[in-house]
């Protein structure tokens, strides 16, 4: 016989839901009770009716069948197979249905009526399970009423003065039947969902069942009632009946459980999904990179699969590291969170039982506090780390607790639990470093176009800031990368300040940020970039030190002139071009349609430089440097040109800069060597041992490959390898040092000339110029052009000049202009002097006629001819 429970539930109560979900738990609460109320008066009035129409045939003994059937009913009771429906309903599959069918046979209405009513009512007292007492109570007296109505129906219609089998077949399934249809019942009061399809099906297996049981039971009866010593046939029937539904009964069970597991680790995963589809900027509390509202709906399948009064997950909360509720089932009253919980202490991973019968004072208390007669607890762990902890409280069965089986199911779901949440988690701490900057923790480039979207897509006002601040390079040249490090977080936190803590922030790169002020009209933009400057330009204290700082700020608004809609993309680029518009004494910069032009500029020079390279726009000019003091023509320096047919003449530090970023750089240094290796070619058929300077880009020395490109371009040419020099700026090698020296000293095995340029302008010291494996340092230009007017820029030549020479290297005085300077240059020591003085940078045509007529030739030591030049 089923045995029917109904029990209102709820998601999401008490400290993890809201108030509705309150509100919406005690409605259901106050119709189970109006529907245990009808119940019970139908059954007591269905009882008193039946026992006055019906007038069975008694048995003459009735001190000892009642207590018999009583007995009877409770064994068949707790051998029963409990089957948990998702709806807050639970079935028991017993064996009533075998001393029902008997009863009818050896005792009245009235005794079988108290004998059933004594073992369910006293089961559940004696398990302090009293708050389905009333219903149960209705249910038994139904139960038993309308068997004992059928079978009378069928007596009747039958003729029978004695009660026949086909009678007592009829009223004993009528008893389960009438218990479903007051279940299906419930499930409709409690609102609860259920398909017609699964209640028609659930219907019939217990019909089946109760056919089978009452079928057994009557047999038996019959059997030993006409040979009474084939009793033990009998009890072997019941016996294999018994193992028979047991192990169906594990069947069931098993597959309950797997099909509990996968839901739980198929919701897990579905809401960490739907959680990772929403904004990077968003601030949702996650639990394993979950929603915490979705552990609601998990807790609720954990509470039906176990028939647990209430289930109470205790999550651990990110990035507060605290612990969160979510409750399934009855409200838990409120408990203290500070207090010592000894439900709580879970030293290891495993499942703990505590029942309010068995325990000592302190978990009895803490089962009280929570309204519960007894509990599972069982703790989520990962590598040591406790994630949280579920609990099970009260069993809706109306015969037993938690068993063996439950506790099982619940270890193992909490082992899933642990995994899935983990693994989330893992997600979540992946997808946040994909959309964040590690050093600020503010958004990153991907992260700021994520959240920037959705307001841009919804066409509201919006501005995106460019902000650059000059001072990164600065500190990084003057104190090292972590206290530039330092001054960009201390950047980040300052723009976080004054922008506010909603407003989407990302650092871009270096000391670049971004941000996207929602709702700001086009003309308070430029109101709120000079604010936030003022703030960002005050003095950074790093260490006992006080830095100054500039900061540059381009913006860029949604309704931009020229077009309706730009998407962040857009709008960050516009910020850009911005920026860079950005003077002297005009640090904030709206973005206009004619800045356009500059990056439309930029990306024609990008996209048309392979072709203007196969059409002969880009040229290689030469410098020559000659050796002091003697006037001999050293070597020249290759300098690359570009005429554009719509831009015309495009200086290096415009379109390099543009060929670097696009990932060309290669490509242009390939030109260029080869150019050059072609010109000393020809010098060399011609007897003039004329060397050719080559500079070099960052990008160069991150090729592992670019040695063996050169070897292969001089073997290819026949120029010996002292006559090619690359030049390196300081800046470029310590970028990547670990990169570049690698392939710098693979360049200086071959033979090849190692060149530092600009020296004096950044790192320049002792330290560094040891641990390069340079041959030659270039003085930069603007110590050499000051050298006249600054004694301390003479003094910086003629300190490198010194430190060059104590290395054993050779100096390079660039920008010489002025005889003054050439003469100055000459009675320090220096070596090699190039600049306008001398000739500036010249196509290769010129360079011949200039050669031809500034040059005298003499035989060199070698037999080669050396160019002198003439003063």
């Amino acid at each position: 016989m089923p045995d029917t429970n109904g029990r209102p539930g709820s998601a999401a109560q008490a400290a993890a839901g809201k108030g509705g979900a309150v509100t919406e738990a005690r409605t259901d609460e106050r119709r189970f009770r109006v529907y245990t109320f009808a119940v019970l008066t139908m059954g007591i009035a269905a009882a008193a009716a039946v026992s006055l129409w019906l007038d069975f045939e008694a048995s003459d003994d009735l001190l000892w069948i009642g207590p018999i059937l009583a007995l009877a009913f409770l064994l068949a009771e707790q051998l029963g197979i409990n089957v948990d429906v998702r709806s807050g309903i639970s079935w028991t599959i017993s064996f009533t249905e075998i001393p029902l069918v008997i009863g009818f046979f050896v005792a009245p209405f009235e005794v079988v009526l108290a004998a059933h009513l004594a073992a369910g009512i006293g089961t559940l007292l004696a398990r302090k399970v009293a708050g389905r007492v009333l219903y149960n109570a209705g249910a038994f007296l139904l139960e038993i009423t309308g068997a004992f109505a059928v079978a009378g129906l069928v007596k009747q219609a039958s003729g029978a003065h004695d009660m026949t089998w086909i009678a007592a077949l009829a009223g004993t399934l009528t008893a389960p039947l009438v218990s479903t249809l007051l279940a299906l019942a419930a499930v409709r009061v409690l609102r609860r969902r259920m398909r017609v399809s699964t209640a028609i099906r659930l219907t019939g297996r217990i019909l089946v069942v109760g056919f089978v049981n009452a079928s057994v039971g009557l047999s038996g009866y019959l059997v030993i009632s006409g040979t009474p010593k084939a009793w033990p046939l009998v009890l072997a029937v019941f016996l294999g009946l018994t193992a028979l539904y047991w192990a169906y009964s594990d069947l069931l069970r098993e597959q309950r459980d797997m099909e509990a597991l996968s839901d739980v680790s198929l919701m897990v995963a579905r809401s960490g999904q739907q959680a990772a589809a929403r904004p990077a900027g968003r601030a949702d509390e996650l639990v394993g990179g979950v929603d915490v509202r979705e552990w609601a709906t998990i807790a609720e399948r954990i509470k039906d699969q176990l028939a647990a009064g209430r289930v109470v997950l205790r999550l651990r909360l990110e990035p507060k590291d605290t612990m969160r509720m979510v409750v399934a089932g009855d409200e838990l009253p409120p408990v203290d969170p500070a207090a010592d919980d000894p439900l709580l202490r879970l030293p290891g991973a495993h499942v703990r039982h505590f029942r309010i019968t068995e325990a000592n004072p302190d978990v009895r208390s803490a089962l009280l506090d929570r309204g519960a007669q007894e509990a599972l607890v069982v703790p989520l762990r990962s590598a040591n780390q406790l994630l949280g902890v579920v609990e099970a409280h009260d069993r809706l069965s109306r015969w037993r607790g938690f068993g063996k089986y439950d506790v099982q199911l619940l270890g193992t779901m909490a082992s899933h639990l642990a995994t899935s949440l983990d693994n989330r988690r893992l997600l979540a701490t992946l997808r946040h470093d994909a959309y964040h900057d590690p050093l600020t923790g503010l958004l990153n480039r991907p992260g700021f176009r994520q959240v920037a979207k959705e307001p841009l897509r919804e066409q509201v006002d919006a501005v995106v800031l460019r902000v650059d601040l000059d001072v990164f390079s600065t500190v990084s040249d003057a104190l090292g990368y972590v206290w530039a490090d330092r001054m960009v977080i201390a950047a980040g936190r300052r723009i976080r300040d004054a922008l506010g803590p909603d407003v989407p922030l990302a650092r871009l790169e270096g000391a670049s940020f971004a941000a996207l002020l929602v709702g700001c009209a086009p003309e308070r933009a430029q109101a709120a970039a000079e604010l936030l400057r003022a703030e960002l330009v005050a003095p950074y204290p790093v260490d006992r030190l006080s830095v100054e700082a500039n900061a540059m700020i381009g913006y860029a608004t949604s309704s931009a002139e020229d077009d309706d809609q730009v998407d962040v993309d857009g709008l960050l680029q516009r910020a850009d071009v911005a920026v860079r518009a950005t003077k002297g004494g005009e640090e904030v910069r709206g973005y206009m349609a004619s800045m356009g032009q500059i990056f439309m500029r930029r990306f024609q020079m990008v996209t048309q430089f392979r072709q203007s390279l196969e059409e002969g726009q880009l040229s290689v000019h030469y410098q020559p440097k000659i050796t002091l003091p003697n006037r001999q023509i050293q070597g020249v320096e290759a300098l690359v040109r570009w005429v554009h047919p719509e831009f015309g003449r495009l200086g290096p530090d415009e379109f390099v800069p543009a060929i670097e970023a696009a990932g060309l750089i290669g490509v242009l240094t390939s030109f260029v060597l080869e150019e050059s290796l072609k010109r000393v070619r020809k010098w060399l058929d011609e007897g003039l041992r004329i060397s050719a300077a080559v500079n070099l880009s960052v990008r160069n020395l991150a090729d592992e490959d670019f040695p063996t490109k050169v070897a292969r371009e001089l073997d290819r040419f026949g120029i010996p390898p002292e006559l090619l020099t690359f030049e390196l700026t300081e800046s470029g090698v310590m970028s990547d040092p670990q990169k570049a020296l690698p392939i710098l000293r693979e360049l200086h095995s071959l033979g090849i000339v190692l060149a530092v340029d600009d020296f004096g302008t950044g790192y320049s010291s002792l330290a560094y110029l040891r641990q390069l494996p340079v041959d030659q340092v270039k003085i930069d230009k603007s110590f050499v052009l000051g050298m006249g007017t600054d004694l301390g820029d003479l003094a910086v030549v003629r300190s490198i000049v010194e430190l060059g020479h104590s290395l054993g290297l050779t100096v390079v005085a660039e920008g010489v202009e002025e005889d003054v300077a050439r003469d100055q240059l000459e009675a320090m020591g220096c070596d090699v002097a190039q600049g306008y003085l001398i000739s500036r940078p010249l196509p290769e045509d010129r360079l011949e006629a200039w050669l031809q007529a500034r040059t005298a030739r003499s035989p060199g030591r070698h037999s080669e001819t050396v160019l002198t030049l003439l003063t």
